[in-house]
């Protein structure tokens, strides 16, 4: 079978700067969910290369290109940034790149702007291309409205493609459009790759231009039609960004549902796409839910409560308006109302973390409660330990965050300030009211708080002078 085996590399087009978006960032780092742009085409890919059927992928940058460089070498290390300082075209992208793609055995090329694109599609796309031993296979489909597109002409038995502000009054007629994806052989691509022209309405280099030339040296041209219009919608402006926004939050919060998931409002509901939720979640109205994290069966996430890079274990309870970051909620833990938990704060199975409480890089022990009006920072707590209310654990002494750490069974009298570093041993106790500064012993009972003086006759004496403690009230 021709042309069937070999690697294949992808090449991922994001050098444009967008200049409809009205946006000084690059098109691609706009954000759609809690992601840029990119993310969705590098995501697509990621599941080709899971399967060996991409090998490599670089990404070619442009205006702003040092911000795409950024994000690439943070989230997706294995990718290859290529740089296109003046952008002239998909063609002159493709060119400048050669160095990284001529030693591959197929190119996919594909726009850094189509989120909606999946890897089973591009999956197909390259089925097809290799048992047919196409020289070039791109993706086709119907538009709607094919203004802005360009157009697919199929004459002689041959294909190619017209951009529009180049294209005639009947061309512009027709409604089969070119989506941008493509993949080639590169053995097919290299000899064309150097005859781009641009004598043209853009004065730019077009990759669509290779695909006449090749029909017209007899070679193989496939235009693959995909009737999925929405898939290969591309972002030029703000109300194309949104409405991007919105397909793939309804395609989230869909597969979710679909999965077992109960929603009181789905369309409240806003999902990332890197979150996963087993089945039997139940999710409250104006619930957000960002990043990696992961929601275990049987959970409960209360309404207006924001998550992102958690991980809940099974029958968790969060109530409502909960902010829960980089963190951890062990199986049958309670968190909420209005709680932050932060900075790898982690909760053991079956404690607790109430109301008006934040936690923060801290491990709150198995059963452990802290119910209400409290700050845990850089603490450990052990098992059965009950926080008084207004307990706060004052790490931080002005140059170095220091650790609290408190025993098995520990109760913390409310309004108990514990000034780290500081160790209770377990069974210990605090008087309310105390500022502990000093270790506390296995089972014993800290008093760190001033004798109280009663001052008899005050109420009196304040009333004749008008001012407290016999002092002058100067109004």
């Amino acid at each position: 079978m021709s042309g069937s085996a070999g690697v294949t590399g992808a090449l991922v087009l994001a050098a444009g700067k967008g200049t409809r978006m009205k946006s000084d960032l690059p098109k691609v780092l706009l954000p759609i969910l809690d992601q840029p742009v990119l993310y969705y085409a590098l995501r697509a890919l990621e599941k080709l290369a899971v399967e060996g059927a991409v090998h490599d992928t670089a990404v070619v940058v442009g205006h702003r290109g040092e911000l795409a460089r950024d994000y690439l070498a943070a989230e997706w290390p294995g990718v290859i940034p290529i740089w296109q300082h003046e952008q002239l075209g998909t063609g002159h992208a493709v060119q400048i790149a050669r160095e990284w793609w001529e030693g591959f055995d197929h190119l996919f090329v594909l726009p850094g702007d189509v989120p909606m694109l999946t890897g089973a599609t591009l999956a197909r796309l390259a089925e097809d291309h290799k048992k047919e031993g196409a020289d070039c296979s791109f993706i086709s489909f119907e538009a709607a409205n094919p203004h802005g597109y360009g157009r697919v002409v199929h004459s002689g038995g041959g294909v190619s493609i017209v951009e529009e502000k180049d294209a005639t009054e009947e061309e512009r007629l027709l409604s089969e459009v070119n989506s941008g994806v493509y993949i080639f052989k590169v053995s097919s691509l290299l000899p064309h790759i150097y005859r781009l022209s641009s004598e043209n309405a853009q004065g730019e280099f077009y990759l669509p231009d290779i695909i006449k030339m090749m029909g017209r040296e007899g070679m193989s041209v496939r235009a693959v039609a995909e009737g999925r219009e929405d898939e290969f919608r591309g972002i030029n402006t703000p109300a194309q960004l949104a409405e991007a926004v919105a397909l793939i939050k309804q395609n989230i919060v869909e597969g979710m549902l679909a999965g077992g998931v109960r929603m009181a409002d789905p369309s409240s509901v806003w999902i990332g796409p890197g979150v996963a939720i087993e089945q039997d979640v139940h999710l409250e109205p104006f619930v957000q839910i960002w990043g990696s994290t992961s929601i275990g069966a049987g959970s409960r996430i209360g309404p207006f409560s924001v998550l992102r890079n958690m991980t809940i274990g099974r029958g968790v309870d969060v109530a409502s308006h909960a902010v829960l970051s980089d963190s951890a909620l062990g199986e049958g833990a309670k968190a909420g109302p209005f709680i932050v938990v932060r900075d790898g704060a982690e909760f053991a199975p079956h404690s607790y973390g109430g109301k008006f409480v934040e936690v923060k890089k801290s491990e709150i022990g198995k059963r452990s409660k802290v119910p209400h009006l409290a700050y845990i920072g850089d603490s450990t707590l052990g098992e059965d330990v009950n926080i008084g209310a207004g307990t706060i654990t004052c790490n931080f002494d002005g140059v170095n965050k220091n650790r609290t750490v408190i025993g098995d069974r520990c109760f913390i009298g409310s309004d108990t300030m514990l000034v780290a570093p500081v160790v209770l041993g377990s069974d210990a106790a605090t008087a309310a009211g105390s500022t502990v500064t000093q270790d506390v012993p296995e089972g014993a009972l800290a008093v760190g708080r001033a004798r109280q003086r009663n001052i008899e006759g005050w109420s009196g004496r304040r009333k004749k002078t008008g001012s407290g403690e016999g002092g002058r009230n100067d109004g």
